[in-house]
């Protein structure tokens, strides 16, 4: 095995690439620049296994979309839950990569914190079918979102849905169209972007004429302005030295979030980084006690090593 970090440094929105191409390939390529699903090589076939990280209590699951693909996904089980409340995290992971690129992230989710984690993998990423855009992967979301709701050991937790880039936009415009139904309890977003639209001059100032050609727009700025449900936590992670999504749009997207949120930033967090940062796993743990649990105090942790790090991942 290699380390995480040489397939988790792929840009997430490949937006150096995006903006160098002109408009008409732009406008008929760019669901290949945007969901590089074959970066890096062997992706879609060659997918890690749990056991690979030593995760014993685990279990692939694949379960079919109302459009008939068929999507593949990591059920990750905590051998003691942490929580006095059973926690799953609904994990969207970003644009390159596999799901079992995540692996070491969801390890530490279940083994250290003791959450029931549920690793989905977007059509036509890894093991999953078809060939991803932007309403596909809302389909997907909606549709694991739905299987977890009605699986017979994850239905009564408390569910949190958890993105990575790409993966957060994902996230927020879940929680956009699930949020009368009441049942997520919480959100964790780490380095989104405001929309595709934006990125493009934000990475490269002189492509700001070729956003009209963006079809795929994952606008999270305004989808999650939408949100009514003041009461829902969302945590803000945002890796100050992010090159690919800036700082600073990752602020602006806490500026806009109408709900109760709680921002934290980790200055030496890269994009593909920022997980690695000292404290990252803290704060997640922290955030589903005191904001998506409501617990009085923290429970003491009977933790390993919480940070994760980079030579541990596996990308």
């Amino acid at each position: 095995m290699g380390t995480a970090l040489s397939y988790l440094r792929i840009p997430a929105l490949a937006t150096s690439g995006l903006a160098a191409l002109g408009s008409s390939l732009l406008y008929f390529k760019q669901n290949d620049i945007i969901y590089p699903a074959s970066i890096p090589a062997g992706s879609r076939t060659e997918v890690p296994t749990p056991d690979q990280f030593g995760l014993q209590d685990a279990e692939s699951i694949t379960f079919p979309t109302p459009d008939d693909e068929v999507l593949h996904a990591y059920l990750l089980r905590p051998s003691e839950p942490s929580l006095k409340k059973n926690v799953t995290l609904v994990t969207f992971h970003g644009n390159a990569g596999n799901v079992g690129h995540r692996l070491p992230i969801g390890k530490v989710l279940s083994e250290s914190l003791g959450c029931h984690v549920f690793m989905v993998e977007y059509r036509g990423y890894g093991l999953s079918t078809g060939a991803p855009d932007e309403n596909g992967l809302s389909i997907d979301a909606q549709t694991a979102l739905d299987y977890v709701r009605n699986h017979p050991e994850l239905r009564k937790t408390t569910l949190v849905l958890y993105g990575q880039s790409l993966g957060g936009a994902v996230a927020v415009k879940l929680l956009q169209t699930n949020e009368q139904v009441g049942d997520i309890a919480a959100v964790i977003l780490e380095n989104t972007f405001l929309s595709i639209r934006k990125m493009i001059p934000a990475v490269m100032p002189a492509a700001k004429y070729l956003t009209p050609f963006c079809h795929q727009r994952w606008d999270s700025e305004s989808t999650l302005a939408k949100v009514k449900d003041k009461s829902i936590p969302i945590l803000f992670l945002s890796g100050a030295r992010d090159e690919i999504v800036p700082a600073s749009m990752m602020k602006q997207l806490y500026d806009v979030c109408p709900t109760r949120k709680i921002w934290r930033t980790f200055p030496n967090g890269h994009h593909n980084s920022t997980v690695a940062e000292p404290g990252y796993f803290d704060a997640i743990w922290e955030f589903l006690v005191q904001d998506a649990l409501g617990l009085d105090g923290i429970p003491n942790l009977e933790k390993r090593e919480i940070d994760v790090d980079e030579d541990d991942l596996w990308s």
